[in-house]
């Protein structure tokens, strides 16, 4: 099975020869699969960039390098031919492009939170950043969610730090918090989020729908791929 192009609109940040980056809207599939087959980004891509994508993913993934959550906004990099691919995903694979995201997370991250303190793997660093190691792998309970766990998994790294706080002074409702990885596991930022006590607004998944607030509708995870380079 091939994928086909669609006439779907594209935020284009920046484009040449070897590569082209992408601002995807929350909502899009990165890439087809079975029961989806279109109206996703590479169907997207096979119309804008035609037949220069590379083939190293395989005929339903031309192009794509790396992937970020349907329901995950921001910054992706599609590689025009296998020679960009091939660097882009070495680049990946060493930890030299950096990634960084911002999420909108129930209540703010504290050093002074008892909880965190004794929680494994959960440490602070300098300038008020939030470590948080712990190895991601299936929920034992549920296949399709993703869970830190005692034994098995891969090992991961996720950074936050928090940016600005929302509510009331000393019991902040909500924040809005900057993360980087250290690694590229399947929902990393969610998962470790929500382990340290902190899930995204709006993750259905990992976190809960609801509440009160503002924030109480936000119809997705609030999680933006906001820096790549």
């Amino acid at each position: 099975a091939t994928a086909a192009a669609e006439p779907i609109p594209l935020v284009v940040v920046f484009e040449d020869a070897d590569l082209i980056v992408i601002d995807k809207p929350a909502g899009l599939v990165v890439h087809p699969a079975p029961g989806a087959r279109e109206g996703t980004l590479v169907n997207a891509l096979l119309h804008h960039c035609g037949p220069s994508l590379s083939g190293i993913g395989g005929a339903l993934r031309p192009g794509i390098v790396h992937r970020i959550d349907k329901d995950t906004s921001g910054l992706l990099v599609a590689a025009k031919n296998d020679a960009a691919h091939q660097a882009l995903a070495a680049q990946f694979a060493a930890h030299r492009l950096e990634r960084r995201y911002l999420a909108v997370v129930r209540g703010a991250p504290d050093p002074a939170d008892p909880r965190l303190a004794g929680l494994a793997g959960v440490s602070w660093e300098p300038g008020g950043v939030l470590r948080i190691e712990g190895r991601i792998g299936r929920h034992p309970g549920d296949r399709k969610r993703m869970a830190v766990l005692s034994a098995g998994g891969k090992p991961a790294v996720t950074r936050a730090r928090v940016l600005e706080r929302f509510g009331p002074k000393g019991a902040p409702s909500a924040s809005l918090v900057e993360c980087w990885l250290e690694t590229g596991r399947t929902h990393q930022i969610r998962v470790h989020l929500t382990f340290a006590g902190h899930p995204l607004i709006g993750d259905s998944v990992y976190g809960r729908r609801g509440g009160s607030g503002p924030l109480a509708d936000f119809p997705r995870q609030a999680l933006h791929a906001a820096t790549l380079g």
